[in-house]
């Protein structure tokens, strides 16, 4: 096994990967009367506190108030056409080497990550035929940059001379306890503007980056792009290719962990939604949820955006009114739409198992599920055809899902020509708006995982914390620090964390940025819009 600097067991490549320590304590159970802990949402963030809080000792109950695990990657079961039963979800998540405690959580239930399966490449298109490949671009910084600019058709030599190097040099040093102070108050695209960036590589940016947030750059907060710049590009080794589940999500992740947790003594409660948390006489809370009232020592409130605020609008006692202002104030991101298609024939055997998409109007991207899902490659041996997904994201709230799919339909087929000819066996469409948005200047009234009453925390990829995490593993390390402030109050010995390095890694880099000494873009440069939407590139 190979190990960290500093002795720890590595959980991936990165030798500078940063370890965060676990607070010291028993390793349980505690002594005297169990603890009490509610863990309210069953994702990401809600089962990974569950997780290390049971493994102490601790008495959990995690309420989930949709009928399965898994948040916004849960999975259910439907029936096709033709007889078949499979399983249907949100759509494609990217599971990048740099989740680490993600991949901690799921190592419970399977060590060797056996149940995760690589993709080859992370391959962009753009409708005016230029493809970008992330396969052979290195993956250590400064190299993995470098590499970029010598492989890329969309952006070169040249253009790194015409950006702004003042501006842009900033980047190679980012703080991740500093990048919001400084890269908030505007938003990616005037970023990007700002700094030059070459017009031909602003879709990588958008797709490699902005998408991921479900938002238009225009309203997306620099400093997440920033960030993410950091997390996957010039701050860590782990480089830009990531894993997908061989199985739907149920069966490869959460019905294993929900046995996990069955097996150290969580009730589980699905189809369960939490209505309020009161005060309780004597200490402590009560839950007011469809399984009655239930008592608990402390919570860990693990919902999304608008199961966060419904509970705190209907929890008058619940830590301190500003809090409960500034939880009520939050926004969703725009909706998304998931359209997934059973077709009679098979895509191209030269298509890429996921591709990211720009210039083909509201296509994001295009997964072909049965390259690397069992259930799907089961379907399409059987059927002679193909499973493939398709992505819009930040779409107008206005739309319908019936002409947004078939628009999706249309550019697929623009994209991949033999498509044409594949009959639409069956078809399932989702249309979801629950998303968090990181909108400018959003980042200060972003819930931290502690709260005005000790006994509450809060977790989930919406909750703002100094260390460089975002997405699902943003949702993991909150989830870990949420229990984590319990365990402490109690005692009780905490999870280690591990993170990408939080600050720029190469020493030259760094003194460059320094040099420079570049103020934040403010986004009054060039190409700023006055605030109007940006278009679609």
């Amino acid at each position: 096994m190979r190990h960290s600097r500093n002795g720890t067991p590595a959980r991936g490549r990165d030798r500078r990967a940063v370890v965060v320590p676990a607070h010291d304590g028993r390793p349980g159970p505690p002594a005297g009367r169990r603890p009490a802990c509610a863990v309210v949402g069953g994702g990401i963030a809600g089962i990974a506190a569950a997780t290390i809080l049971a493994e102490r000792g601790v008495d959990v109950t995690l309420y989930e108030r949709r009928p399965t695990l898994g948040g916004r990657l849960a999975g259910w079961t439907d029936r096709l056409s033709d007889g078949s039963e499979v399983t249907m979800s949100r759509g494609f998540h990217a599971f990048f080497r740099q989740y680490y405690n993600l991949r901690g959580l799921l190592r419970r239930v399977d060590p060797g990550l056996d149940r995760l399966t690589g993709l080859p490449d992370y391959p962009l298109l753009h409708g005016s035929g230029l493809y970008d490949s992330f396969a052979r671009v290195p993956r250590t910084p400064p190299w993995s940059a470098l590499g970029f600019v010598a492989l890329s058709p969309s952006f070169g030599w040249g253009d790194l001379g015409r950006m702004d190097a003042r501006a842009a040099l900033p980047l190679l040093d980012v703080r991740a306890a500093d990048v919001h102070r400084r890269f908030d108050d505007i938003s990616a695209r005037d970023f990007l503007h700002d700094i030059g960036f070459p017009p031909a590589a602003l879709h990588l940016a958008f797709e490699v980056f902005s998408r991921s947030f479900f938002a238009d750059p225009g309203e997306l907060s620099a400093a997440e792009l920033v960030l993410m710049f950091h997390i996957y590009f010039l701050g860590s080794s782990e480089g830009l290719l990531f894993d997908v589940p061989n199985e739907p999500y149920p069966q490869a992740l959460w019905d294993p962990l929900a046995a996990y947790l069955r097996g150290h003594g969580v009730r589980i409660l699905t189809g369960t939604g939490v209505r309020e948390v009161a005060p309780a006489p004597g200490g402590g809370h009560t839950l007011l949820s469809d399984d009655g009232p239930r008592h608990a020592d402390a919570v860990v409130l693990a919902a999304d955006t608008d199961g966060l605020r419904a509970i705190a609008g209907a929890s008058p006692g619940l830590c301190d009114a500003p809090w409960r202002a500034r939880i009520g104030a939050l926004r969703t991101a725009p909706p998304f739409l998931v359209s997934r298609l059973w077709l009679d024939r098979p895509v191209d055997p030269r298509r890429p198992g996921f591709l990211g998409t720009s210039g083909f109007g509201p296509l994001d991207n295009i997964s072909v599920l049965d390259r690397w899902e069992g259930e799907a490659a089961r379907w399409a041996a059987r059927a002679g055809g193909s499973v493939v997904e398709l992505h819009a994201y930040a779409v107008d709230p206005a739309a319908r899902a019936g002409a947004l799919s078939r628009e999706l339909v249309a550019q697929l087929r623009r994209a991949w020509p033999e498509t044409r000819a594949a009959a639409i066996l069956d078809e399932r469409h989702e249309l979801r708006s629950d998303c968090p948005l990181f909108e400018v200047g959003g980042h200060r009234n972003r819930p931290t995982v502690h709260t005005p009453d000790p006994t509450v925390t809060v977790a989930g990829d919406l909750v703002r914390t100094e260390h460089p995490v975002a997405l699902m593993e943003r949702a993991a390390t909150t989830g870990f620090l949420a229990a984590n402030a319990h365990l402490r109050r109690w005692g009780l010995r905490g999870q280690t964390l591990w993170t990408v390095p939080a600050a720029g890694r190469s020493a030259v880099l760094r003194f460059l940025a320094r040099a420079a000494g570049a103020p934040a873009p403010t986004g009054r440069g060039r190409g700023a819009r006055d605030g109007a939407p940006a278009p679609r590139p």
